[in-house]
C-alpha cells in the first residue's frame, strides 16, 4: 500500500490519500480481471471518498472446427484445473454432444456439463437458479477462479453469463455460441440478462466472457431461418458502422444463408467471403459495445433497430432478428423524415432486409400506444433524459435523435406502411414468427 499525507504546521495530518495496488499477481481473484484504487480522507475527518477501477480483458476468436481433436485451443482453456465445468443448451448437445465428450476425454479433461433446454419461455429467473445450483455446492463447487463453459444460442449466452456473474458475484467464464446471434452479438456482449415483468431483458448484470470462440462450423447444423435471424445483426452492424460490411451482405448475403455461412459448399473463396463477414461484424460490434463494457454511456450505434422491439417483439411473437429488421426499416423511414438519410438510402437498406427475406414490418407497429409505451421504456433503461434513438446517416454512420414526439411518430408509422404496402408481401419476410423456427 503507497501512502501519501498532508500535514498542517503543526503537524496534525488534514488530508490523507491512500493509493491502494495489489503488491503481487499472486494475489489477484482471478486471472483476467484487474483493478486499483485510492482512498482521500476528507480535511474535516469526518468524510473521505472512495475511488476504484475495475479492468478486464476479454478477448474474442474466431476458428475453425474447434471440436477437432487436432485443434487445442479450448482444451488449452482448462488443463491446469483439469476439467471444464459447462452449460450447455439441450439442441446442441443431441448434435454436439458426443464430439464434447470425445474432445475432452483425448486431453484427459473431466467434462461436467448441465444440459438445459434454452427457448424465449426460457429465459427467467428459474432458468438462471437452475445453471446456479450447477455450479455451486449442490452440484460441481466452481471454485471463484474456474472459468465456466457456456455453450448455445442467444437466450443461453444471456442467462449462462447472468449466472456466472451471482456466482461467487463474478465468476469468469468462456462462451462458444452456437447461433449466428451468439456468435457475433449476445455471446461476446457484456450484457447479461433475463426477462422480467418490466420488459424484455429487464433483469441483468454487465459481464462478459473472458473468452469468446467463434466456429461458424456449428452454424452448418442450424435451420436456415435461423442463420437469415442472425443476420440481420450483421447487416445492423454494417448500416451503423461499416459500409464494406454491407455491400458484402448486398453481394453475398444470400449465398452466406443458402450455404449456412459457407459450411455447405466447396466454394473456398465463399469460405473466405464468410470468416470475414464474421470477423467485420464482430471487430464491429465490440468496437462500441466492447469499448463501452458496462453501457457508462448510452450513444451505442448497435442499439438500432432495437429502439421499439423489445416492446412489439414478444406482443407479436415474432422471431428476434425479424423484430429488429422491422425496427431497422422503420428507423430508416423514421431517418429519411428528418433528413439524415437519402431516400436512396433508406430503399437500399430496406431492399437489402427484403433480399435476405428478412420483415421490414408488421402491423403490430400500428399501434400507437405499444410504441409509445416502449419508448417509455427504453427512456427509463437508458436513463439520461431522453430516448435516444439510434439512426442512420446514410449506410456506415449513426447519429441519435434524442426525442420522437407523438406527432413524428405517427407519421413515420403512417409512412412506412404505405410505402410497405407496395411490397408484395406487406413487408413480411420468411419465418418471421417464433412458432415457424418452434421456438414459441
Amino acid at each position: 500500500m503507497n501512502e501519501t499525507e498532508k500535514t498542517t504546521k503543526s503537524g496534525n495530518i488534514t488530508d490523507k490519500k491512500l493509493i491502494w495496488r495489489p503488491h503481487d499477481e499472486k494475489y489477484q481473484t482471478h486471472k483476467w480481471y484487474t483493478g486499483k484504487g485510492e482512498i482521500e480522507q476528507g480535511a474535516d475527518n469526518k468524510s473521505f471518498q472512495v475511488t476504484a477501477t475495475y479492468q478486464l480483458k476479454s478477448s474474442i476468436q474466431v476458428e475453425d472446427d474447434i471440436l477437432d481433436i487436432s485443434n487445442p485451443v479450448l482444451a488449452d482453456q482448462y488443463k491446469e484445473y483439469g476439467r471444464c465445468v459447462a452449460v450447455v443448451e439441450q439442441t446442441v448437445n443431441r448434435l454436439y454432444g458426443e464430439k464434447f465428450e470425445k474432445y475432452f476425454e483425448h486431453y484427459q479433461i473431466k467434462y461436467a456439463p448441465l444440459i438445459l433446454r434454452a427457448m424465449e419461455a426460457d429465459k427467467i429467473l428459474d432458468s438462471v437458479q437452475v445453471i446456479l445450483k450447477h455450479l455451486g455446492k449442490d452440484g460441481q463447487d466452481v471454485s471463484r477462479n474456474e472459468p465456466v463453459l457456456i455453450v448455445g444460442g442467444g437466450v443461453m449466452s444471456d442467462i449462462g453469463g447472468l449466472a456466472a456473474s451471482l456466482q461467487h458475484r463474478r465468476s469468469p467464464y468462456i462462451m462458444i455460441g452456437t447461433t449466428v446471434v451468439a456468435a457475433i452479438d449476445a455471446g461476446p456482449s457484456p450484457r447479461t440478462c433475463c426477462n422480467g415483468n418490466q420488459f424484455k431483458n429487464s433483469i441483468g448484470a454487465y459481464h462478459p466472457p473472458v473468452l469468446t470462440l467463434v466456429d461458424r462450423s456449428f452454424f452448418r447444423t442450424l435451420p436456415k431461418g435461423q442463420i437469415r435471424n442472425g443476420m440481420a445483426e450483421i447487416i445492423k452492424m454494417a448500416i451503423t458502422d461499416d459500409m464494406e460490411l454491407f455491400e458484402l451482405c448486398e453481394k453475398y448475403g444470400l449465398d452466406i444463408i443458402n450455404t449456412h455461412f459457407a459450411t455447405e459448399t466447396e466454394d473456398e473463396n465463399l469460405k473466405k467471403i464468410a470468416n470475414e463477414i464474421i470477423y467485420r461484424a464482430l471487430y464491429s460490434y465490440m468496437k462500441h459495445e466492447g469499448t463501452n463494457m458496462f453501457e457508462t454511456y448510452q450513444d451505442r450505434p448497435h442499439a438500432y433497430g432495437h429502439n421499439w422491439s423489445p416492446r412489439f417483439e414478444p406482443a407479436a411473437k415474432l422471431i428476434h432478428g425479424h423484430a429488429v429488421s422491422i425496427g431497422m426499416a422503420f428507423g430508416a423511414t423514421l431517418s429519411h423524415i428528418i433528413g439524415w438519410c437519402t431516400l436512396e438510402e433508406r430503399d437500399r437498406i430496406i431492399a437489402l432486409l427484403r433480399k435476405l427475406e428478412l420483415s421490414v414490418f408488421h402491423p403490430i407497429i400500428e399501434d400507437t400506444k405499444l410504441m409509445i409505451s416502449g419508448q417509455d421504456n427504453m427512456r427509463k433503461k437508458r436513463g439520461m433524459g431522453g430516448f435516444w434513438a439510434p439512426l442512420p446517416r446514410g449506410i456506415g454512420d449513426v447519429d441519435f435523435l434524442k426525442e420522437v414526439e407523438e406527432d413524428l411518430l405517427i407519421n413515420t408509422i403512417n409512412t412506412h406502411k404505405a410505402l410497405c404496402s407496395t411490397f408484395e408481401n406487406h413487408g413480411h419476410g420468411k419465418e418471421m414468427y417464433l412458432k415457424d423456427l418452434g421456438l414459441a
